[in-house]
């Protein structure tokens, strides 16, 4: 028998319990397993249900009881929760979690403590919520060279962009929306100003290329500059404004991780992922282009993935030797996005065209309704960032707006 404890009773780990004791039968028959619920850690009461006598308030249950050898951490957060996942990993106990914070500043010294101790730090839940992302990249991909990866790593920024697009709302008029139907919390600012998806980049960056990414090192711009213009030149444009968390190789070998609002045309799969979806793009020299879609949050969901990350740990006594990365000293590795090239979308006002089509002679043009006479966007050719803003400030009036093309 192997039992598995669950460290926090919110949304995800109430879930996490709720789907393991709706489907216990069907999972011990299908993985050939006896598992069952130890322990769960809360500050709070929760008399009267089923499983009330499960409850504890003291880690020290959970790490002094042989018989638990998989522990869920769906606490969130650094604190205490770095505390308790190490613990747990010292007493040789496998750790699963959907605690993207915790993966993405500390992931590197919590695996190297999972091989020490030779049991499993696994987070699978933590960048994509029911979307297998993680399994795939070291197992099913192994064998390729992954050279880019792009996606919709956030659904309420998603379902936001979604509803300017289609409803034409302004963003504060979505984020309440948002607000309302659950989709964001009281305080939005990880979702709208892209910390977020930083974390979920972050941890694919260092998967994908084997050197931990720390979130001070990306450049992040969220969604809180998007207005109703924007998302009209976007379908002017042909496509859809998403918040892209992306990472690809450069030319030197370096990596250029980032997340910021970005145009997709409509021939690219990610301009289709509408609403509280999430879809993950990954590119590679085998299999070319691989694109993972479904619900990127959400009770069920992230209780799902975690609930696939425990029953692996039961199934595997050892640590998983391809699940890993190693620490980074410094970030010398991370290239510079002002020296990337890229297209621009860029809105001005008050501004000769002369002198627009002076600085970008080959630019392209956009129009929406009830456009003013002294307004101009356009989409600029591929130019390194650096040399874009230095037109830009050659040419006068008032840039109102400024998105980068998704060309992948």
């Amino acid at each position: 028998m192997t039992k598995f404890a669950v460290l926090g009773h919110g949304v995800v780990g109430s879930g996490t319990v709720e789907l393991f004791l709706k489907n216990k039968d069907k999972i011990n028959q299908k993985c050939d397993l006896e598992l069952e619920l130890g322990r769960i850690l809360d500050l709070r009461d929760f008399p009267g249900l089923p499983y009330s006598d499960k409850f504890t308030k003291d880690i020290n249950d959970i790490l002094n009881d042989d018989e638990i050898t998989v522990v869920a951490e769906v606490m969130g957060g650094v604190n205490p929760a770095f505390e308790f996942v190490s613990g747990c990993l010292k007493a040789g106990k496998s750790v699963c979690t959907s605690n993207k914070e915790l993966v993405a500043k500390k992931g590197a010294e919590l695996i190297s403590l999972a091989k020490e101790n030779n049991c499993n730090f696994m987070f699978e839940a933590s960048t994509g919520g029911a979307i297998p992302i993680i399994r795939p990249l070291h197992t099913c991909l192994a064998a390729n060279e992954i050279t880019a990866a792009a996606g919709i790593l956030n659904g309420t920024t998603n379902f936001i962009l979604t509803k300017m697009l289609t409803d034409n709302m302004t963003l504060e008029d979505a984020l309440a929306m948002a607000q309302r139907l659950g989709y964001a919390e009281r305080n939005p600012a990880a979702d709208v100003e892209g910390h977020d998806a930083c974390r979920k980049i972050c941890i694919l960056s260092s998967l994908i290329f084997g050197k931990h990414v720390y979130p001070d090192w990306v450049h992040v711009e969220g969604i809180t500059g998007i207005t109703t213009e924007d998302a009209e030149y976007a379908v002017s444009f042909g496509g859809a404004v998403k918040l892209i968390g992306k990472v690809t190789q450069t030319d030197d070998g370096k990596i250029l991780p980032m997340v910021s609002p970005a145009f997709v045309c409509s021939a690219n799969p990610l301009s289709h992922v509408d609403d509280v979806f999430n879809g993950i793009m990954v590119f590679g020299d085998g299999f070319g282009e691989a694109m993972f879609y479904g619900r990127g949050a959400g009770k069920l969901p992230t209780a799902s993935a975690v609930l696939g990350d425990v029953i692996d740990c039961a199934k595997h006594k050892n640590t998983i030797r391809s699940l890993t990365w190693e620490d980074s000293a410094d970030n010398s590795f991370i290239a510079d996005y002002k020296d990337s090239e890229t297209r621009m979308y860029i809105r001005l006002e008050n501004c000769d065209k002369s002198a627009i089509e002076a600085a970008f002679p080959d630019c392209e043009y956009l129009s929406r309704k009830a456009q003013p006479a002294n307004e101009f966007a356009i989409v600029t050719p591929s130019l390194k960032e650096r040399e874009i803003d230095e037109k830009l400030e050659n040419i006068g009036g008032k840039v109102l707006g400024k998105i980068r093309i998704l060309d992948l």
